[in-house]
């Protein structure tokens, strides 16, 4: 009870309700103090009057008068004069004296929590104005202990009254939180088990029903937020048949170009010039095939392997992508320049590095040989004080809009129909796994141009 949320504001409620009629105790009890002093005042009025119609009072008659009035002794001031309408014996001394005629609010409340905090019987002066204006003042002399008595009295009434009140709109408001509140809340936290238990299933998603703006709000929010959940998680089944079924076929073609390269010995050793020097070229594009083949087999298992760094020729890199890229097109549409310098050295993994530049070409190559016009694409690089930076640019059609916003997403970020936007993806990750990155810089009708960088780090070559 006390764990949940309308039990708490239950309790809350209670609290605050008695704080507030506490707050109203107080002056509550100051203003019966007020009025019980000013009845005695009054009855002390009348029986004086009663002595001005006879001046000859009994003994008796007297005392019974200041009994019934509550009271020792009444003075009357009258026309300046003051006179001690009725007496009698005091027990004890007079220990304090109260104006009622001129005592403000404060007063009232800080007398009245005083007489309430003495609980001896002491006598005290009370001083008013007569009723109906007869006479100046009136003065009586009275003992406490019936007063207390009487506030202690009236103030165990006003609270067990404040009790019954506050615990009354308790349960009140208790009611109106679970059916405005609880009610829904436990009806959205349902949906959300219902969910969980099964995300795919599309009918366990909310349906907004609240009244409520805020819940309302929160329910909204919640279905967007299972129904782009509800969208991923079939992405993501699908995204694993798929990889399940590559990684089937690479497992097959690794078999089946492992038997190719047995067989590149004796196209070496052909006695055909062009065959001689193409057969070099054959070897290594099969052996990285078959490299390919296991790295996607084991990004199927766990994520690309790290990068084994060494001091490689960017140059020779790059004149082996153009070479191996020309051969590819197999028109004349398209011209590689290789601008890189010869002398330059970097630290990387070769075959990692050879993949983030190749896919960077050619994705550039059948860009511009899907325009069907001629174009180029160059390939350069600077080397500065903390990075290597090396630039593809092509003057191809530029990429499209779709393309820029999924740059790097596999199966998205693709430029041209049927593509798979697989090539960015990758060269950005192995780019990551050197600590660099890859970015596009422009891109325009008149070309685009990609940037990797390769941070040099604490290596040196």
């Amino acid at each position: 009870m006390l764990n949940t949320l309308s039990g708490r504001f239950l309790i809350l409620t209670t609290v605050f309700v008695m704080l507030a009629e506490i707050l109203i105790f107080v002056p509550s009890i100051a203003r019966f103090r007020e009025d019980y002093l000013a009845d005695r005042l009054q009855r002390a009025q009348i029986a004086s009057l009663a002595l001005l119609a006879d001046d000859m009072l009994e003994t008796e008659l007297e005392a019974e008068l200041l009994e019934n009035a509550g009271v020792f002794n009444v003075v009357l001031r009258r026309d300046e004069i003051r006179q001690l309408m009725l007496a009698s014996p005091i027990p004890q001394p007079i220990t304090g004296t109260y104006d009622l005629r001129e005592a403000g609010a404060m007063t009232l409340i800080r007398d009245a929590m005083l007489r309430m905090a003495r609980p001896g019987n002491e006598i005290i002066r009370v001083i008013g104005a007569p009723v109906r204006d007869a006479g100046i003042l009136i003065e009586i002399t009275m003992e406490t202990a019936p007063l207390r008595a009487a506030m202690i009295d009236y103030g165990v009434r006003i609270l067990a009254l404040s009790a019954v009140i506050s615990v009354f709109t308790a349960l009140l408001l208790f009611v109106a939180v679970r059916i405005v509140l609880v009610k829904p809340i436990k009806a959205v936290v349902g949906y959300m088990q219902r969910y969980a238990a099964a995300p795919e299933d599309a009918r366990g998603i909310i349906h907004p029903s609240s009244s409520v703006v805020e819940l309302r709000e929160a329910e909204e929010a919640l279905m967007q937020l299972q129904t782009e959940l509800t969208h991923a998680l079939k992405q993501r089944e699908r995204l694993a048949q798929l990889g399940g079924a590559v990684a089937k076929v690479s497992h097959d073609l690794r078999n089946i170009l492992t038997s190719a390269q047995l067989f590149t010995d004796r196209i070496e050793m052909s006695e055909d010039p062009l065959v001689r020097r193409l057969a070099p070229k054959l070897v290594n594009s099969i052996t990285r095939a078959v490299s390919l083949c296991e790295g996607t087999l084991a990004f199927g298992r766990a994520e690309e392997p790290s990068p084994t760094f060494a001091v490689v020729s960017l140059h020779e890199i790059t004149a082996d992508i153009a070479e191996s890229e020309l051969l590819a097109a197999g028109s004349e549409l398209v011209g590689i320049v290789n601008a890189v310098p010869k002398p330059m050295m970097l630290r990387a993994d070769s075959e990692q590095l050879f993949r983030i530049v190749m896919n960077l070409v050619r994705n550039a190559r059948q860009a511009i040989i899907a325009t069907g016009k001629p174009g180029q694409i160059t390939v350069d690089a600077r080397e500065e004080e903390d990075a290597w930076y090396i630039t593809v640019a092509d003057t191809g059609p530029g990429l499209p809009k779709r393309a820029q916003d999924n740059l790097f997403t596999p199966f998205q970020g693709g430029a041209r129909k049927g593509g798979t936007g697989l090539g960015l993806a990758i060269a950005g990750e192995l780019a990551r796994g050197h600590g660099g990155s890859v970015v596009l810089k422009e891109t325009c009708p008149e070309g685009t141009v990609f940037e990797i960088c390769l941070p040099k780090g604490d290596g040196t070559i």
